[in-house]
Protein backbone atom coordinates (compact mmCIF):
# COMPACT_ATOMS: atom_id res chain seq x y z
CA UNK A 1 0.00 0.00 0.00
CA UNK A 2 2.87 2.36 0.80
CA UNK A 3 4.26 1.76 -2.69
CA UNK A 4 0.92 2.79 -4.21
CA UNK A 5 0.83 6.03 -2.19
CA UNK A 6 4.44 6.75 -3.18
CA UNK A 7 3.56 6.28 -6.87
CA UNK A 8 0.59 8.64 -6.56
CA UNK A 9 2.78 11.15 -4.73
CA UNK A 10 5.37 11.07 -7.53
CA UNK A 11 2.69 12.11 -10.03
CA UNK A 12 1.85 15.27 -8.06
CA UNK A 13 5.22 16.30 -6.61
CA UNK A 14 7.69 18.16 -8.81
CA UNK A 15 11.11 16.53 -9.01
CA UNK A 16 14.24 18.52 -9.75
CA UNK A 17 15.94 17.49 -13.01
CA UNK A 18 18.47 14.73 -12.39
CA UNK A 19 22.08 15.16 -13.42
CA UNK A 20 22.23 13.15 -16.61
CA UNK A 21 25.99 13.16 -16.91
CA UNK A 22 26.16 9.58 -15.69
CA UNK A 23 23.22 8.39 -17.76
CA UNK A 24 19.49 8.72 -18.24
CA UNK A 25 16.92 7.48 -15.79
CA UNK A 26 15.37 4.21 -16.88
CA UNK A 27 11.78 3.25 -16.35
CA UNK A 28 11.19 0.98 -13.42
CA UNK A 29 10.41 -2.08 -15.51
CA UNK A 30 13.65 -1.78 -17.47
CA UNK A 31 15.91 -2.57 -14.54
CA UNK A 32 13.64 -4.98 -12.72
CA UNK A 33 15.63 -7.83 -11.26
CA UNK A 34 19.01 -6.11 -11.58
CA UNK A 35 21.03 -6.40 -8.38
CA UNK A 36 22.81 -3.08 -7.86
CA UNK A 37 24.59 -4.11 -4.65
CA UNK A 38 26.23 -7.15 -6.21
CA UNK A 39 26.84 -5.30 -9.51
CA UNK A 40 25.92 -8.48 -11.38
CA UNK A 41 23.85 -8.25 -14.53
CA UNK A 42 21.27 -11.01 -15.16
CA UNK A 43 21.76 -13.50 -17.94
CA UNK A 44 19.02 -14.06 -20.53
CA UNK A 45 18.09 -17.26 -18.70
CA UNK A 46 17.44 -15.26 -15.56
CA UNK A 47 15.32 -12.84 -17.57
CA UNK A 48 12.98 -15.67 -18.64
CA UNK A 49 12.30 -16.43 -14.99
CA UNK A 50 11.52 -12.81 -14.22
CA UNK A 51 7.78 -13.43 -14.07
CA UNK A 52 8.27 -16.05 -11.35
CA UNK A 53 9.92 -13.57 -9.05
CA UNK A 54 7.30 -11.83 -6.97
CA UNK A 55 9.72 -9.36 -5.47
CA UNK A 56 10.27 -6.20 -7.45
CA UNK A 57 13.44 -4.20 -7.22
CA UNK A 58 12.63 -0.58 -6.44
CA UNK A 59 16.17 0.64 -6.01
CA UNK A 60 17.72 3.75 -7.46
CA UNK A 61 17.66 4.13 -11.25
CA UNK A 62 20.37 2.50 -13.30
CA UNK A 63 23.03 4.57 -14.97
CA UNK A 64 23.43 4.20 -18.69
CA UNK A 65 26.86 2.59 -18.32
CA UNK A 66 25.37 -0.25 -16.25
CA UNK A 67 22.48 -0.61 -18.68
CA UNK A 68 24.89 -0.76 -21.63
CA UNK A 69 26.96 -3.39 -19.84
CA UNK A 70 23.85 -5.44 -19.21
CA UNK A 71 22.69 -5.17 -22.84
CA UNK A 72 26.11 -6.05 -24.22
CA UNK A 73 26.28 -9.14 -22.02
CA UNK A 74 22.74 -10.12 -22.98
CA UNK A 75 23.45 -9.70 -26.69
CA UNK A 76 26.68 -11.63 -26.33
CA UNK A 77 24.85 -14.56 -24.78
CA UNK A 78 22.01 -14.49 -27.28
CA UNK A 79 23.70 -13.50 -30.53
CA UNK A 80 27.42 -14.20 -30.70
CA UNK A 81 29.23 -11.47 -32.57
CA UNK A 82 30.58 -12.48 -35.94
CA UNK A 83 32.81 -10.01 -37.71
CA UNK A 84 34.48 -11.91 -40.52
CA UNK A 85 37.28 -10.35 -42.54
CA UNK A 86 37.79 -10.17 -46.28
CA UNK A 87 39.62 -13.19 -47.73
CA UNK A 88 42.61 -12.87 -50.02
CA UNK A 89 41.08 -15.50 -52.31
CA UNK A 90 38.58 -13.92 -54.71
CA UNK A 91 36.52 -17.10 -55.06
CA UNK A 92 36.07 -17.30 -51.29
CA UNK A 93 34.85 -13.69 -51.22
CA UNK A 94 32.50 -14.41 -54.11
CA UNK A 95 30.92 -17.38 -52.34
CA UNK A 96 30.70 -15.49 -49.07
CA UNK A 97 28.84 -12.59 -50.71
CA UNK A 98 26.44 -15.00 -52.41
CA UNK A 99 25.77 -16.70 -49.10
CA UNK A 100 25.25 -13.44 -47.19
CA UNK A 101 22.74 -12.11 -49.71
CA UNK A 102 20.92 -15.44 -50.25
CA UNK A 103 21.76 -15.71 -53.92
CA UNK A 104 20.42 -16.82 -56.35
CA UNK A 105 17.10 -16.60 -54.48
CA UNK A 106 17.68 -12.89 -53.97
CA UNK A 107 17.45 -11.49 -57.50
CA UNK A 108 18.14 -7.78 -57.02
CA UNK A 109 21.78 -8.28 -55.98
CA UNK A 110 24.12 -7.66 -58.91
CA UNK A 111 27.63 -9.19 -59.04
CA UNK A 112 29.75 -8.17 -62.03
CA UNK A 113 32.97 -10.09 -62.62
CA UNK A 114 35.75 -8.54 -64.71
CA UNK A 115 39.53 -8.17 -65.01
CA UNK A 116 41.37 -5.24 -63.45
CA UNK A 117 44.08 -3.93 -65.77
CA UNK A 118 45.67 -6.90 -67.54
CA UNK A 119 45.48 -9.95 -65.33
CA UNK A 120 43.84 -9.34 -61.94
CA UNK A 121 40.43 -10.92 -61.48
CA UNK A 122 37.87 -8.82 -59.61
CA UNK A 123 34.14 -8.30 -59.09
CA UNK A 124 31.84 -5.57 -57.87
CA UNK A 125 28.60 -6.07 -55.98
CA UNK A 126 25.69 -3.63 -55.62
CA UNK A 127 21.90 -3.63 -55.27
CA UNK A 128 19.89 -2.95 -58.39
CA UNK A 129 17.86 0.22 -57.89
CA UNK A 130 19.92 1.46 -54.94
CA UNK A 131 23.05 2.34 -56.94
CA UNK A 132 23.49 4.71 -59.88
CA UNK A 133 24.33 2.59 -62.93
CA UNK A 134 25.82 5.58 -64.77
CA UNK A 135 28.37 6.00 -62.00
CA UNK A 136 29.11 2.27 -62.02
CA UNK A 137 29.50 2.03 -65.80
CA UNK A 138 31.39 5.27 -66.50
CA UNK A 139 33.41 5.88 -63.35
CA UNK A 140 34.04 2.41 -61.91
CA UNK A 141 34.01 -0.33 -64.55
CA UNK A 142 35.40 1.77 -67.40
CA UNK A 143 38.23 3.07 -65.23
CA UNK A 144 39.18 -0.30 -63.75
CA UNK A 145 38.99 -2.30 -66.99
CA UNK A 146 41.22 0.09 -68.95
CA UNK A 147 44.80 -1.34 -69.05
CA UNK A 148 46.20 2.14 -69.72
CA UNK A 149 45.22 3.22 -66.22
CA UNK A 150 47.41 0.52 -64.63
CA UNK A 151 50.68 1.22 -66.42
CA UNK A 152 52.25 2.49 -63.22
CA UNK A 153 51.15 -0.55 -61.22
CA UNK A 154 53.90 -3.10 -60.50
CA UNK A 155 53.19 -6.00 -58.14
CA UNK A 156 51.10 -6.89 -55.11
CA UNK A 157 47.57 -5.89 -54.28
CA UNK A 158 46.32 -3.12 -56.59
CA UNK A 159 43.72 -1.81 -54.11
CA UNK A 160 45.75 1.26 -53.10
CA UNK A 161 46.77 2.00 -56.68
CA UNK A 162 43.17 1.78 -57.89
CA UNK A 163 41.95 4.04 -55.10
CA UNK A 164 44.67 6.70 -55.54
CA UNK A 165 45.29 6.67 -59.32
CA UNK A 166 42.38 5.05 -61.15
CA UNK A 167 38.99 5.73 -59.58
CA UNK A 168 37.67 9.26 -60.07
CA UNK A 169 35.05 9.00 -57.32
CA UNK A 170 34.75 11.52 -54.51
CA UNK A 171 34.31 8.97 -51.73
CA UNK A 172 36.27 5.69 -51.67
CA UNK A 173 37.08 3.74 -48.52
CA UNK A 174 39.15 0.63 -47.74
CA UNK A 175 37.45 -1.87 -45.44
CA UNK A 176 38.35 -5.29 -44.04
CA UNK A 177 35.23 -6.16 -42.03
CA UNK A 178 32.34 -7.86 -43.78
CA UNK A 179 29.79 -6.37 -41.39
CA UNK A 180 30.55 -2.87 -42.60
CA UNK A 181 30.76 -3.94 -46.24
CA UNK A 182 27.31 -5.54 -46.18
CA UNK A 183 25.80 -2.60 -44.33
CA UNK A 184 27.17 -0.16 -46.92
CA UNK A 185 25.98 -2.29 -49.84
CA UNK A 186 22.49 -2.27 -48.36
CA UNK A 187 22.65 1.53 -48.35
CA UNK A 188 23.49 1.80 -52.05
CA UNK A 189 27.31 1.70 -52.00
CA UNK A 190 29.25 -0.47 -54.47
CA UNK A 191 31.88 -2.88 -53.10
CA UNK A 192 34.97 -3.87 -55.11
CA UNK A 193 36.86 -7.11 -54.44
CA UNK A 194 40.19 -7.89 -56.16
CA UNK A 195 41.96 -11.24 -56.17
CA UNK A 196 44.90 -11.37 -53.76
CA UNK A 197 43.68 -8.41 -51.66
CA UNK A 198 42.55 -8.78 -48.07
CA UNK A 199 40.65 -5.49 -48.27
CA UNK A 200 37.69 -4.28 -50.29
CA UNK A 201 36.87 -0.84 -51.63
CA UNK A 202 33.56 0.81 -50.80
CA UNK A 203 32.78 3.19 -53.65
CA UNK A 204 30.10 5.87 -53.32
CA UNK A 205 27.44 5.17 -55.94
CA UNK A 206 24.08 5.84 -54.27
CA UNK A 207 21.50 6.90 -56.81
CA UNK A 208 18.05 5.62 -55.88
CA UNK A 209 14.87 7.47 -56.73
CA UNK A 210 13.58 10.01 -54.25
CA UNK A 211 10.76 12.50 -53.96
CA UNK A 212 11.37 16.10 -54.96
CA UNK A 213 11.34 18.85 -52.36
CA UNK A 214 7.75 20.01 -51.91
CA UNK A 215 5.69 22.28 -49.68
CA UNK A 216 5.11 21.09 -46.09
CA UNK A 217 1.72 19.43 -45.84
CA UNK A 218 1.13 19.85 -42.09
CA UNK A 219 2.84 23.20 -41.38
CA UNK A 220 1.66 25.57 -44.07
CA UNK A 221 2.50 29.26 -43.71
CA UNK A 222 1.66 32.43 -45.62
CA UNK A 223 5.03 34.09 -45.06
CA UNK A 224 8.25 32.13 -44.92
CA UNK A 225 9.95 29.23 -46.61
CA UNK A 226 7.85 26.88 -48.72
CA UNK A 227 10.31 23.96 -48.57
CA UNK A 228 9.67 20.82 -46.57
CA UNK A 229 11.69 17.77 -45.64
CA UNK A 230 11.64 14.66 -47.81
CA UNK A 231 12.08 10.96 -47.05
CA UNK A 232 15.79 11.07 -47.93
CA UNK A 233 18.24 11.48 -45.06
CA UNK A 234 20.98 13.22 -47.06
CA UNK A 235 18.53 15.62 -48.67
CA UNK A 236 17.17 16.65 -45.27
CA UNK A 237 20.68 17.26 -43.92
CA UNK A 238 21.45 19.40 -46.96
CA UNK A 239 18.28 21.47 -46.49
CA UNK A 240 19.41 22.41 -43.00
CA UNK A 241 23.00 23.12 -44.06
CA UNK A 242 21.70 25.48 -46.74
CA UNK A 243 20.17 27.56 -43.95
CA UNK A 244 22.93 27.29 -41.32
CA UNK A 245 26.22 27.89 -43.11
CA UNK A 246 28.39 27.43 -40.04
CA UNK A 247 31.51 25.33 -39.65
CA UNK A 248 30.41 24.38 -36.13
CA UNK A 249 27.22 22.69 -37.37
CA UNK A 250 27.87 19.04 -36.57
CA UNK A 251 26.18 16.07 -38.25
CA UNK A 252 26.65 12.64 -36.68
CA UNK A 253 25.31 9.51 -38.39
CA UNK A 254 24.22 6.79 -35.95
CA UNK A 255 23.04 3.26 -36.77
CA UNK A 256 19.60 2.33 -35.48
CA UNK A 257 17.88 -1.04 -35.77
CA UNK A 258 19.64 -4.40 -35.47
CA UNK A 259 18.63 -5.98 -38.78
CA UNK A 260 17.36 -3.11 -40.95
CA UNK A 261 20.80 -1.42 -41.26
CA UNK A 262 19.04 1.95 -40.98
CA UNK A 263 20.73 5.18 -40.01
CA UNK A 264 19.65 8.33 -38.30
CA UNK A 265 21.45 11.65 -37.99
CA UNK A 266 21.70 14.09 -35.13
CA UNK A 267 22.54 17.72 -35.84
CA UNK A 268 23.61 20.38 -33.37
CA UNK A 269 25.77 23.48 -33.16
CA UNK A 270 29.06 22.80 -31.41
CA UNK A 271 29.73 25.39 -28.71
CA UNK A 272 26.04 26.21 -28.30
CA UNK A 273 24.33 22.88 -27.60
CA UNK A 274 24.89 21.51 -24.10
CA UNK A 275 27.49 18.68 -24.27
CA UNK A 276 25.51 16.69 -21.68
CA UNK A 277 22.42 16.92 -23.88
CA UNK A 278 24.37 15.70 -26.92
CA UNK A 279 25.78 12.79 -24.94
CA UNK A 280 22.33 11.89 -23.64
CA UNK A 281 20.74 11.92 -27.10
CA UNK A 282 23.41 9.64 -28.55
CA UNK A 283 23.18 7.33 -25.56
CA UNK A 284 19.43 6.87 -25.88
CA UNK A 285 19.61 6.28 -29.62
CA UNK A 286 22.36 3.68 -29.22
CA UNK A 287 20.25 1.87 -26.63
CA UNK A 288 17.40 1.28 -29.10
CA UNK A 289 17.46 -2.50 -29.28
CA UNK A 290 14.95 -3.50 -31.95
CA UNK A 291 15.12 -5.12 -35.36
CA UNK A 292 13.47 -2.39 -37.42
CA UNK A 293 12.91 1.34 -36.94
CA UNK A 294 10.41 3.08 -39.21
CA UNK A 295 11.51 6.68 -39.01
CA UNK A 296 11.52 9.41 -36.41
CA UNK A 297 8.12 8.53 -34.93
CA UNK A 298 9.40 5.18 -33.71
CA UNK A 299 12.67 6.71 -32.52
CA UNK A 300 10.65 9.24 -30.53
CA UNK A 301 8.85 6.52 -28.60
CA UNK A 302 12.14 4.88 -27.63
CA UNK A 303 13.98 8.00 -26.47
CA UNK A 304 11.34 10.12 -24.73
CA UNK A 305 11.34 10.26 -20.94
CA UNK A 306 7.81 8.93 -20.39
CA UNK A 307 6.46 7.07 -23.43
CA UNK A 308 3.12 6.35 -21.75
CA UNK A 309 2.18 10.01 -21.38
CA UNK A 310 -0.53 11.46 -23.59
CA UNK A 311 1.32 14.76 -23.97
CA UNK A 312 4.35 14.44 -26.30
CA UNK A 313 7.84 15.23 -25.01
CA UNK A 314 9.46 15.47 -28.45
CA UNK A 315 8.55 18.02 -31.11
CA UNK A 316 8.09 16.96 -34.74
CA UNK A 317 8.51 19.34 -37.65
CA UNK A 318 8.73 19.01 -41.42
CA UNK A 319 10.10 22.51 -41.98
CA UNK A 320 13.88 22.97 -42.41
CA UNK A 321 13.73 26.62 -41.34
CA UNK A 322 12.03 25.71 -38.08
CA UNK A 323 14.51 22.90 -37.42
CA UNK A 324 17.37 25.33 -38.09
CA UNK A 325 15.95 27.84 -35.61
CA UNK A 326 15.86 25.15 -32.91
CA UNK A 327 19.49 24.26 -33.65
CA UNK A 328 20.49 27.91 -33.24
CA UNK A 329 18.72 27.95 -29.87
CA UNK A 330 20.91 25.09 -28.63
CA UNK A 331 18.62 22.12 -29.19
CA UNK A 332 19.40 18.86 -30.99
CA UNK A 333 17.45 17.53 -33.95
CA UNK A 334 17.17 13.86 -34.89
CA UNK A 335 16.62 12.95 -38.54
CA UNK A 336 15.38 9.48 -39.43
CA UNK A 337 15.19 7.71 -42.76
CA UNK A 338 11.98 7.27 -44.70
CA UNK A 339 9.85 10.07 -43.20
CA UNK A 340 9.66 13.81 -43.99
CA UNK A 341 9.81 14.82 -40.33
CA UNK A 342 12.57 15.44 -37.80
CA UNK A 343 12.51 15.29 -34.01
CA UNK A 344 13.59 18.20 -31.80
CA UNK A 345 14.82 17.71 -28.22
CA UNK A 346 14.44 18.99 -25.61
CA UNK A 347 11.10 20.71 -26.05
CA UNK A 348 8.75 22.67 -23.81
CA UNK A 349 4.99 23.12 -23.84
CA UNK A 350 5.19 26.70 -25.12
CA UNK A 351 7.53 25.79 -28.00
CA UNK A 352 4.72 23.63 -29.39
CA UNK A 353 2.63 26.79 -29.89
CA UNK A 354 5.31 28.58 -31.88
CA UNK A 355 5.26 28.50 -35.67
CA UNK A 356 8.01 29.37 -38.10
CA UNK A 357 5.83 32.18 -39.44
CA UNK A 358 6.06 34.04 -36.13
CA UNK A 359 9.59 35.28 -36.81
CA UNK A 360 8.57 36.64 -40.24
CA UNK A 361 5.80 38.81 -38.76
CA UNK A 362 6.17 42.05 -36.82
CA UNK A 363 6.08 41.36 -33.10
CA UNK A 364 2.52 42.69 -32.42
CA UNK A 365 1.10 40.43 -35.12
CA UNK A 366 3.11 37.43 -33.94
CA UNK A 367 1.93 37.96 -30.35
CA UNK A 368 -1.71 38.30 -31.42
CA UNK A 369 -1.57 35.07 -33.41
CA UNK A 370 -0.03 33.21 -30.46
CA UNK A 371 -2.80 34.45 -28.20
CA UNK A 372 -5.34 33.16 -30.72
CA UNK A 373 -3.62 29.75 -30.58
CA UNK A 374 -3.83 29.77 -26.77
CA UNK A 375 -7.53 30.63 -27.07
CA UNK A 376 -7.88 27.75 -29.53
CA UNK A 377 -6.26 25.44 -26.95
CA UNK A 378 -8.83 26.58 -24.37
CA UNK A 379 -11.73 25.88 -26.73
CA UNK A 380 -10.31 22.54 -27.89
CA UNK A 381 -9.79 21.34 -24.33
CA UNK A 382 -12.63 22.74 -22.24
CA UNK A 383 -15.54 23.98 -24.35
CA UNK A 384 -17.55 20.69 -24.65
CA UNK A 385 -16.90 19.84 -20.99
CA UNK A 386 -18.06 23.29 -19.86
CA UNK A 387 -21.19 22.97 -22.01
CA UNK A 388 -22.06 19.61 -20.45
CA UNK A 389 -21.42 20.94 -16.93
CA UNK A 390 -23.55 24.03 -17.48
CA UNK A 391 -26.49 22.12 -18.94
CA UNK A 392 -26.49 19.33 -16.33
CA UNK A 393 -25.39 20.97 -13.07
CA UNK A 394 -24.96 24.73 -13.24
CA UNK A 395 -27.98 26.14 -15.05
CA UNK A 396 -28.10 29.04 -12.57
CA UNK A 397 -24.91 30.43 -14.14
CA UNK A 398 -26.57 30.81 -17.55
CA UNK A 399 -28.45 34.06 -18.27
CA UNK A 400 -32.21 33.53 -18.40
CA UNK A 401 -32.65 34.38 -22.07
CA UNK A 402 -29.78 32.11 -23.08
CA UNK A 403 -31.10 29.32 -20.87
CA UNK A 404 -34.50 29.55 -22.55
CA UNK A 405 -32.80 29.38 -25.96
CA UNK A 406 -30.87 26.28 -24.88
CA UNK A 407 -34.02 24.61 -23.54
CA UNK A 408 -35.95 25.39 -26.72
CA UNK A 409 -33.17 23.98 -28.90
CA UNK A 410 -33.09 20.74 -26.87
CA UNK A 411 -36.85 20.38 -26.53
CA UNK A 412 -37.22 17.55 -29.07
CA UNK A 413 -33.82 15.88 -28.53
CA UNK A 414 -34.42 12.39 -27.03
CA UNK A 415 -30.88 11.81 -25.72
CA UNK A 416 -29.26 13.02 -22.51
CA UNK A 417 -26.74 15.81 -22.95
CA UNK A 418 -23.71 13.56 -22.42
CA UNK A 419 -24.89 11.07 -25.08
CA UNK A 420 -25.64 13.94 -27.44
CA UNK A 421 -22.15 15.39 -26.99
CA UNK A 422 -20.41 12.03 -27.38
CA UNK A 423 -22.36 11.22 -30.57
CA UNK A 424 -21.37 14.49 -32.17
CA UNK A 425 -17.74 14.39 -30.96
CA UNK A 426 -17.22 10.83 -32.17
CA UNK A 427 -18.88 11.66 -35.50
CA UNK A 428 -16.54 14.64 -35.89
CA UNK A 429 -13.51 12.43 -35.16
CA UNK A 430 -14.72 9.87 -37.72
CA UNK A 431 -15.09 12.59 -40.36
CA UNK A 432 -11.62 13.90 -39.55
CA UNK A 433 -10.03 10.45 -39.77
CA UNK A 434 -11.89 9.57 -42.96
CA UNK A 435 -10.79 12.84 -44.54
CA UNK A 436 -7.16 11.93 -43.85
CA UNK A 437 -7.40 8.36 -45.14
CA UNK A 438 -9.38 9.04 -48.31
CA UNK A 439 -6.85 9.44 -51.15
CA UNK A 440 -6.30 12.53 -53.28
CA UNK A 441 -8.31 15.72 -53.24
CA UNK A 442 -11.44 13.88 -52.08
CA UNK A 443 -10.29 14.02 -48.46
CA UNK A 444 -10.81 17.75 -47.69
CA UNK A 445 -14.02 17.74 -49.72
CA UNK A 446 -15.31 14.75 -47.77
CA UNK A 447 -14.53 16.48 -44.48
CA UNK A 448 -16.38 19.69 -45.35
CA UNK A 449 -19.38 18.08 -47.05
CA UNK A 450 -19.60 15.29 -44.47
CA UNK A 451 -19.67 17.74 -41.58
CA UNK A 452 -22.30 19.94 -43.24
CA UNK A 453 -24.56 17.07 -44.30
CA UNK A 454 -24.29 15.13 -41.05
CA UNK A 455 -24.74 18.24 -38.93
CA UNK A 456 -27.79 19.41 -40.87
CA UNK A 457 -29.31 15.92 -40.90
CA UNK A 458 -28.70 15.42 -37.18
CA UNK A 459 -30.41 18.71 -36.32
CA UNK A 460 -33.33 17.99 -38.69
CA UNK A 461 -33.80 14.54 -37.14
CA UNK A 462 -33.73 16.04 -33.61
CA UNK A 463 -30.74 13.90 -32.67
CA UNK A 464 -28.66 16.88 -31.50
CA UNK A 465 -29.34 20.52 -30.77
CA UNK A 466 -28.12 23.36 -33.02
CA UNK A 467 -26.22 24.87 -30.09
CA UNK A 468 -24.14 21.73 -29.72
CA UNK A 469 -23.28 21.84 -33.43
CA UNK A 470 -21.76 25.28 -32.83
CA UNK A 471 -19.90 24.07 -29.73
CA UNK A 472 -18.35 21.09 -31.50
CA UNK A 473 -17.47 23.18 -34.58
CA UNK A 474 -15.66 25.80 -32.47
CA UNK A 475 -13.92 22.99 -30.59
CA UNK A 476 -12.69 21.48 -33.85
CA UNK A 477 -11.44 24.85 -35.10
CA UNK A 478 -9.58 25.39 -31.85
CA UNK A 479 -7.91 22.00 -32.22
CA UNK A 480 -6.82 22.81 -35.77
CA UNK A 481 -5.22 26.05 -34.51
CA UNK A 482 -2.65 24.11 -32.45
CA UNK A 483 0.56 23.98 -34.55
CA UNK A 484 1.81 20.67 -33.14
CA UNK A 485 -0.12 17.68 -34.52
CA UNK A 486 1.07 15.41 -31.68
CA UNK A 487 -0.07 17.88 -29.02
CA UNK A 488 -3.39 18.41 -30.81
CA UNK A 489 -3.96 14.64 -30.81
CA UNK A 490 -3.23 14.47 -27.08
CA UNK A 491 -5.65 17.34 -26.44
CA UNK A 492 -8.38 15.43 -28.30
CA UNK A 493 -7.96 12.48 -25.92
CA UNK A 494 -7.90 14.70 -22.82
CA UNK A 495 -11.08 16.41 -24.04
CA UNK A 496 -13.07 13.16 -23.78
CA UNK A 497 -11.89 12.68 -20.21
CA UNK A 498 -13.00 16.20 -19.33
CA UNK A 499 -16.41 15.63 -20.95
CA UNK A 500 -17.00 12.51 -18.85
CA UNK A 501 -15.82 14.30 -15.69
CA UNK A 502 -18.19 17.18 -16.40
CA UNK A 503 -21.07 14.75 -16.93
CA UNK A 504 -20.54 13.11 -13.52
CA UNK A 505 -19.40 15.99 -11.29
CA UNK A 506 -19.92 19.22 -13.21
CA UNK A 507 -17.34 21.97 -12.83
CA UNK A 508 -15.79 20.12 -9.88
CA UNK A 509 -15.03 17.10 -12.04
CA UNK A 510 -13.64 19.26 -14.83
CA UNK A 511 -11.44 21.11 -12.34
CA UNK A 512 -10.22 17.84 -10.79
CA UNK A 513 -9.25 16.28 -14.14
CA UNK A 514 -7.65 19.53 -15.28
CA UNK A 515 -5.67 19.66 -12.04
CA UNK A 516 -4.43 16.09 -12.57
CA UNK A 517 -3.39 16.90 -16.15
CA UNK A 518 -1.51 19.98 -14.94
CA UNK A 519 0.25 17.91 -12.27
CA UNK A 520 1.32 15.40 -14.90
CA UNK A 521 2.59 18.23 -17.10
CA UNK A 522 4.51 19.81 -14.21
CA UNK A 523 6.14 16.46 -13.46
CA UNK A 524 7.14 15.83 -17.07
CA UNK A 525 10.60 16.47 -18.45
CA UNK A 526 12.07 16.39 -21.91
CA UNK A 527 15.69 15.25 -21.69
CA UNK A 528 15.96 16.72 -18.21
CA UNK A 529 14.26 20.03 -19.08
CA UNK A 530 10.95 20.62 -17.21
CA UNK A 531 8.11 20.55 -19.72
CA UNK A 532 6.53 23.81 -18.50
CA UNK A 533 9.77 25.81 -18.45
CA UNK A 534 10.26 28.70 -17.95
CA UNK A 535 6.91 29.10 -16.14
CA UNK A 536 7.23 26.05 -13.88
CA UNK A 537 9.83 26.20 -12.46
CA UNK A 538 10.18 29.95 -12.88
CA UNK A 539 13.49 30.92 -14.47
CA UNK A 540 14.82 34.10 -16.02
CA UNK A 541 12.53 36.28 -18.07
CA UNK A 542 12.23 35.03 -21.63
CA UNK A 543 11.03 37.44 -24.35
CA UNK A 544 9.73 34.68 -26.63
CA UNK A 545 7.25 32.51 -24.73
CA UNK A 546 3.67 33.70 -25.25
CA UNK A 547 4.20 37.40 -25.83
CA UNK A 548 6.82 37.75 -28.53
CA UNK A 549 9.18 40.67 -28.00
CA UNK A 550 10.83 42.46 -30.94
CA UNK A 551 13.79 40.65 -32.48
CA UNK A 552 16.28 43.25 -31.24
CA UNK A 553 15.29 42.49 -27.63
CA UNK A 554 15.81 38.74 -27.90
CA UNK A 555 19.49 38.89 -26.98
CA UNK A 556 19.76 35.72 -24.90
CA UNK A 557 18.99 32.09 -25.56
CA UNK A 558 16.53 30.27 -23.27
CA UNK A 559 18.27 29.67 -19.94
CA UNK A 560 16.55 26.32 -19.33
CA UNK A 561 18.65 24.78 -22.15
CA UNK A 562 21.89 25.52 -20.22
CA UNK A 563 23.80 26.37 -23.37
CA UNK A 564 27.53 27.21 -23.03
CA UNK A 565 26.96 30.35 -25.11
CA UNK A 566 23.89 32.17 -23.81
CA UNK A 567 24.23 35.22 -26.04
CA UNK A 568 22.75 35.25 -29.51
CA UNK A 569 23.08 38.98 -30.13
CA UNK A 570 25.93 41.40 -29.60
CA UNK A 571 25.81 44.41 -27.32
CA UNK A 572 25.79 46.88 -30.20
Amino acid sequence: MSGLFQTIKNFFVYREPLDTEGGFELLEGDYEGVEREKKEMPTPKANTDRSKNSEKNTGTPLKAEEWNEFRKKEDKNQLPAQNELVFSDLKANFEHIKQEFNMPKNEDIVIREFTVGMDKKAFIVFIDGMADKIVINDFILRQLMNPEHFKGYKNGCPIDYAMNHVLSINNVEKVKEYNKIISKILNGVTALFIDGCEEALLIESRGYEKRNIDKPSTESVVMGSQEGFTENLRTNITLIRRIIKNKDLITEILPVGKTSNSNCAIMYLDGIANPKLIKEVKKRIKNINIDFVTGDGMIEQFIEDKPSQIIPQVLNTERPDRAASFIMEGQVIIIGEGVPFVNVVPVTFFAMFHASEDSFLRWPFGTAIRLIRILGLFFATLLPALYVSLILYHQEMIPTDLLVAFATARENVPFPTIIEVLILEISFELIREAGIRVPGIIGPTLGIIGALILGQAAVAANLVSPVLIIVVAVTGLGNFAIPSYSLATGIRIIRFGLILAGAFLGFYGVAAVLFIVCCFACNMKSFGVPFLSPISPVTKKNPDIVVRAPNFKQKMRPDYLNTPNQKRMGDG
